[in-house]
């Protein structure tokens, strides 16, 4: 029989509820007389109504202008979280005040809104008046979380300030990288740039220790021995592998996929650059190159991005593109994507994107193409030379639609796909993708509204690499706890302002810039004395031993320890009462009572073996109207001990046991 815990004084429901009525309607007659005496009827705000059924930690914050009926503001969270007496009586470094405030983690978008920065942390955000050492009024302001840049490559001592003028705080080399971590990070520490800065395992430059050609396949020894430096580089600090297929077309499926199991094991996605980037090409389409990149998210389990999609994967072909990823996450495939805010794209003309044929594929010809820092448009004289000096061209080949399409999707984020190099001979994305995104696409254009291109452009890149990144947990949000990494920008003026003749131009608008606490950007002007990006790097723990045991009725199972919590296997509900359901898509283990049943991942009385990952995959238990957070030990499922007592459970501590009754 389960010895469930319930409630006590059950036995006395009846009476108690039949007490706490007439409490009620003694409360609500005393209510009704003094308002009916010296109430104001006209303002909703002296409605007690408004108060009693007001959001916890907002009462009384509706919108009394409106004449807006107490239950619908009762109804609705504006995002606000409430503030405590310390916070709003601490005396804060900075204060910036009076801004519109978005935190799309929890969908806040106010105005009159102030946050307090203590060093290199948020103290609060709240509507509450604060006390700070220096107060920066952003009246008429957006204030967001800073700007994440996952799609750009080595944070070089030029480009880096111009990402900082277009608000980005953590520029991280996904699209590219490195395979000597240590080093890389090693080298940028001593730099010192004013942006964050991380990187991925580059496959392309691992291939290059072997030198192969980009038609070559590499041979499964190679295969081996790079097998070995990628995972030595995630546990270095790799935020995740990358590919570029277009660009080494000898890549094959037998490389890609021991790399894929490996993405897998350790928590980390992989994005790619597809193999095709048209709808002409006589070796595959943009539904080759979708198919591929889904498909290895498929057999793997490993989440899987497509890099600028506008350009690669879904140009010509952008409802149908988009409609495949829709159909992966139906499926239960973690897939993202994203694109730069521009209807040309650049390479470089000595890349084998310009194949013969390149003029059918991308249906455009010399005229064109145009060569970036300069005005010049390209004959197929010129071509040829600047194709022999490896010059990289812009290319007016991709439909505004698709660039729209794009920006519409739930799943596609914002990357520029270029930092600002030495002699300019960059793309205009180096310097305004950001504020584009949002003065064009948002302002001019109302593709989407500002507070979802803040998502896109800051919490969306966090959220792609975070599960494994404890440091990016913190960024991308504006909240008590987060990192000082924060834009300020004036909405009615922000854009961009670099051009293909001129990629070097910084972005208007942007006001103010903090990288951890500190003003990287002020008064729209880069400060170039601060230097405080650190560096993200993913991080592992493995499994060191057991933190004591749970004891249930007859049966012990083992306590890991994970950062600040203890949790045990999930699978012990089993064995007590209790069905699991497990749902691909969202997840989601959905307990249930029922019939007692064995473990089907493991026995949850065997401890796991040392050295295992634990790992966030960002799986949840669900009991009725409470869920835990989850931790995963090889194909093992762990939930927080203390989820017990959400159950309705008592847990007695007695140090490294835990008793359930």
């Amino acid at each position: 029989m389960v010895n469930r815990r319930r409630p006590t004084g059950a036995g006395n429901r009846p009476m108690r509820v039949f007490l706490a009525f007439a409490v009620v309607l003694v409360v609500a007659a005393g209510i009704y007389m003094t308002t009916s005496l010296f109430g104001d009827s006209d303002n909703p705000g002296t409605d007690p109504n408004t108060i009693a059924e007001g959001n916890e930690g907002n009462e009384g914050k509706g919108n009394k202008d409106e004449g807006v009926e107490p239950e619908e503001t009762a109804a609705e969270w504006d995002g606000e979280e409430e503030a405590t007496a310390a916070q709003l009586s601490q005396v804060y470094d900075i204060v910036i005040s009076n801004g519109r405030v978005i935190n799309p983690e929890n969908n806040l978008d106010k105005e009159g809104m102030n946050i307090g920065i203590l060093g290199d942390t948020i103290g609060v955000v709240t509507s509450e008046p604060l006390q700070g050492e220096r107060v920066i009024d952003a009246s008429g302001l957006v204030v967001a979380p800073g700007f994440i840049d996952n799609l750009s490559y080595d944070p070089n001592p030029l480009g880096v300030w111009n990402k900082i003028a277009d608000g980005v705080t953590t520029n991280n080399a996904m699209h590219g990288g490195t395979t000597t971590h240590n080093s890389w990070y090693a080298h940028y520490e001593r730099d010192r740039p004013p942006v964050h800065f991380g990187a991925s395992y580059f496959y392309t430059q691992a291939r290059n220790q072997f030198k192969l050609g980009r038609y070559e396949e590499a041979k499964p020894e190679h295969t081996a021995e790079m097998l070995k430096q990628a995972e030595e580089a995630l546990n270095n600090g790799s935020l995740g592998l990358s590919f570029s297929f277009e660009y080494v077309p000898g890549i094959t499926v037998e490389e890609v996929m021991p790399f894929m199991h490996l993405a897998h094991e350790y928590n980390v996605p992989v994005f790619f650059h597809g193999r095709y980037s048209s709808m002409e090409g006589s070796d595959g389409d943009n539904f080759d190159t979708m198919r591929e990149i889904i498909d290895y998210g498929r057999e793997s389990g490993a989440a899987v991005h497509i890099d600028h999609i506008n350009s690669t994967g879904g140009t010509f072909s952008m409802p149908e593109s988009l409609a495949m990823i829709d159909e992966a996450l139906a499926e239960g495939i973690d897939v993202t994507a994203c694109i730069y805010p521009y209807n040309f794209w650049g390479t470089y003309l000595n890349s084998a994107r310009f194949d013969e044929g390149w003029q059918e594929r991308f249906r455009i010809s010399y005229e064109d193409l145009q060569i970036a820092g300069t005005s010049e448009r390209l004959t197929e004289e010129s071509f040829r030379q600047y194709q022999r000096e490896g010059k990289l061209a812009v290319a007016y080949a991709i439909p505004e639609e698709d660039v729209v399409l794009s920006f519409q999707h739930p799943s596609v984020m914002i990357g520029s796909d270029a930092i600002l190099e030495p002699g300019h001979n960059n793309h205009p994305r180096a310097s305004g993708t950001f504020a584009r995104s949002i003065g064009k696409y948002v302002r001019e254009d109302q593709v989407v509204d500002l507070p979802d291109m803040i998502a896109k452009l800051s919490l969306m890149p966090a959220q792609r690499l975070e599960k494994q990144v404890p440091a990016l947990q913190k960024k991308g949000r504006l909240a008590a706890g987060m990192d000082a990494d924060i834009v300020i920008f004036d909405f009615d003026t922000i854009i961009d302002r670099s051009t293909v003749e001129q990629p070097e131009l910084e972005s208007a608008g942007i006001e103010y810039v903090f990288v951890e606490g500190e003003l990287a950007l002020e008064n729209g002007e880069v400060n170039r004395s601060t230097r405080l990006g650190k560096p993200i790097r993913s991080e592992f723990v493995r499994v060191e031993g057991t933190a004591g045991s749970v004891v249930w009725e007859d049966a012990s199972y083992p306590v890991v320890h994970y950062r600040d919590l203890n949790y045990v296997d999930l699978d012990a509900l089993k064995g007590h009462g209790y069905d699991l359901a497990w749902d691909k898509v969202a997840r989601t283990f959905t307990i249930t009572e029922g019939e007692t049943a064995a473990g089907s991942a493991g026995d949850p009385g065997a401890a796991p073996e040392n050295g295992q990952l634990m790992l966030e995959r960002g799986y949840k238990a669900v009991f009725g109207d409470t869920e835990a957070e989850l931790i995963s030990i090889g194909d093992r499922a762990y939930m927080p001990i203390q989820y017990l007592q959400e159950l309705g459970y008592t847990l007695s501590d007695e140090g490294d046991a835990w008793t359930v009754e």
